[in-house]
């Protein structure tokens, strides 16, 4: 009955199955959870505003081909993302940057330091921290000592559980300093949120006449990888399949849990308008809690009555019911216990591995989708 199976309707294997159909091949689509959408899903709470279920995900790319692909499913609502962090009480746009400067230090050393900083990297540059530490400049050494102690340091302890030292560079790299007096938190040339929310954009992207889609349906139970054969219920499939789930949990852990950090989303409603005033703030310092989005704030709902928020708590994944891998934890040792899970696939001659979870690694949503279409492109009829 099928020409492809693709296991995961996230931005991955949305982007996938849509291809694929196009093509003129028939796809199922087995999703795990009860709904479509992976980790960007969104939906109406009980006071009718609209909230990402699994925290907040803001779409930006510079890439042309991402950008007109999703914006066949959707219109948008085009904002510039900015955040604040809650330092000792005072908030403070984020990524540091030369407006930070000014807000942290008097005028006469915030100059100073600005043009030292220009001189030394060049306007409009991304410095990430750890670099930024290494300069044997001690002016530039005192900023980057107050970013690291102040912005960097506690935020990512908490969310990784881990010293900035002990985490990958690539990671450390996401959160620069900006050398810039651009306060937005990306720059790109794109950036916004589905009109009608990323549920509605993948429910038409999925929407076509040859893909068929079960929620609620683990592929476990109804799929075999064995001995470089796929069987779908219970016969031979010699179409393909692309993967987007965890790898350790297709093969039981059999070798132990791949690493990862997951989050505990508490939501909480208020009658009054506004709670923070803006979407985000990241709490740098203190609580125990990495940031507080305001959903309002990041959807262009500011006229909905009252305003809900989610407070993330960062822990370590165990595979617990209700668990959900977010985070790949990137070190020699884990990417060599998924190397053994990946070559269990060896001789699967149309298994495809796409996505976070699968490849055990960090994607932006642009990144994904940009992946999904060049995988799609390459394996089409």
């Amino acid at each position: 009955m099928y020409d492809s199976i693709v296991i995961g309707s996230g931005a991955a294997g949305s982007v996938m199955a849509r291809r694929l159909a196009d093509a003129g091949e028939r796809v199922l689509v087995l999703e795990k959870r009860p709904h479509i959408g992976g980790n960007c899903y969104d939906v109406p709470d009980a006071y009718g505003i609209l909230i990402h279920q699994y925290g907040p995900h803001i779409f930006h790319t510079n890439e042309e081909d991402v950008f007109r692909f999703l914006s066949e499913f959707t219109d948008w609502y085009f904002f510039g993302h900015e955040v604040a962090a809650n330092v000792h009480g005072t908030l403070l746009p984020v990524p540091f940057n030369l407006n930070t400067l000014h807000m942290v230090y008097n005028a006469a050393e915030a100059d100073k330091l600005e043009e030292i900083l220009i001189r030394e990297y060049g306007e409009g540059s991304r410095v990430p921290i750890m670099r930024l530490r290494e300069n044997p400049n001690p002016n530039i050494r005192a900023i980057a000592e107050y970013v690291y102690e102040n912005i960097f340091l506690h935020y990512t302890m908490k969310q990784w559980g881990q010293t900035p030292e002990e985490i990958d560079a690539e990671v450390t790299a996401r959160v620069p300093v900006l050398i810039s007096r651009d306060n937005r938190y990306f720059q790109d040339k794109y950036q916004g949120m589905p009109k009608d929310g990323y549920t509605a954009m993948f429910h038409k992207m999925l929407s076509h006449p040859l893909i068929t889609v079960r929620t609620s349906a683990d592929c476990k139970d109804c799929m075999e990888f064995a001995d470089g054969k796929v069987l779908f219920d219970g016969k031979a499939f010699d179409g393909k399949v692309v993967y987007t789930g965890a790898l350790d949990e297709l093969f039981d852990c059999e070798y132990g849990r791949l690493p990862y950090r997951s989050l505990d989303f508490v939501f909480e409603h208020y009658k009054e308008d506004s709670y923070q005033g803006r979407s985000v703030v990241n709490y740098t310092v203190s609580e125990k809690f990495t940031r507080i989005t305001e959903f309002k704030y990041l959807t262009g709902q500011v006229d909905a009555s009252g305003t809900t928020i989610v407070k993330e708590y960062p822990f370590a994944y165990t595979g617990a019911e209700g668990e959900v891998p977010y985070y790949a934890i990137i070190n020699d040792k884990n990417l060599a216990l998924y190397q053994k899970y990946k070559k269990k696939l060896t001789g699967f001659e149309h298994v495809y591995l796409l996505g976070r979870l699968a490849e055990y690694k960090y994607y932006n949503i642009d990144a994904i989708v940009k992946k999904a279409l060049m995988l799609a492109d390459e394996i089409g009829r």
